[in-house]
């Protein structure tokens, strides 16, 4: 009796299309709530928490809280593994930057978003001073952040992808 064997590819093997238009987008965005973000910190300084304060708050947490962890999500899932896979010790050590840096970005994050919360609900809790401190830093390691994906890792992952596609084309 001659047994069929059947081979099959985890799908986990094989690389989501990865939408750069989207996560540029994304990176446009982030620009913009990071800009807000720091007006908003200085206002706070200045001038202390009116209602379109609040609101601010409330939309730019709520932003840093979703579409920017699933942006870097997406990024650890679909752009980072090809890159690390490359044999390219220059990429691979952007990448595991960026890796890291996405820790110190959550990491920010769980001591900003408390504070941001607080100021969208009108409590008054949270420290000035500590606050300007933790919006600097969180600015500062975004836009780094940013700049290294768009100057290096997203032209690069752009190409490779490019390549994957015009010899599966040519296959």
């Amino acid at each position: 009796m001659e047994a069929n064997i059947v081979l099959e590819i985890p799908m986990s093997t094989v690389p989501e299309p990865v939408s750069f238009a989207a996560l540029d987008a994304c990176h446009q965005q982030m620009h913009v709530y990071l800009t807000e973000l720091a007006a908003l910190a200085q206002h706070i300084e200045v001038l202390g928490v009116d209602a379109k304060i609040q609101q601010q708050a409330a939309s730019i947490e709520a932003f840093f809280s979703g579409t920017s962890r699933q942006h870097h999500a997406d990024e650890e899932k679909n752009v980072f593994p090809l890159l690390l896979a490359s044999g390219n010790a220059e990429l691979e050590t952007a990448v595991r930057t960026l890796q890291q840096d996405h820790g110190w970005i959550e990491e920010n994050w769980i001591e900003l978003a408390p504070q941001l919360r607080a100021i969208a609900s009108g409590n008054n809790w949270f420290d000035v001073a500590e606050f300007q401190h933790d919006v600097k830093v969180f600015v500062a390691l975004c836009q780094g952040h940013i700049a290294l994906e768009e100057t290096l890792i997203y032209p690069e992952s752009k190409a490779r992808w490019a390549q994957a596609v015009a010899n599966r084309v040519s296959r």
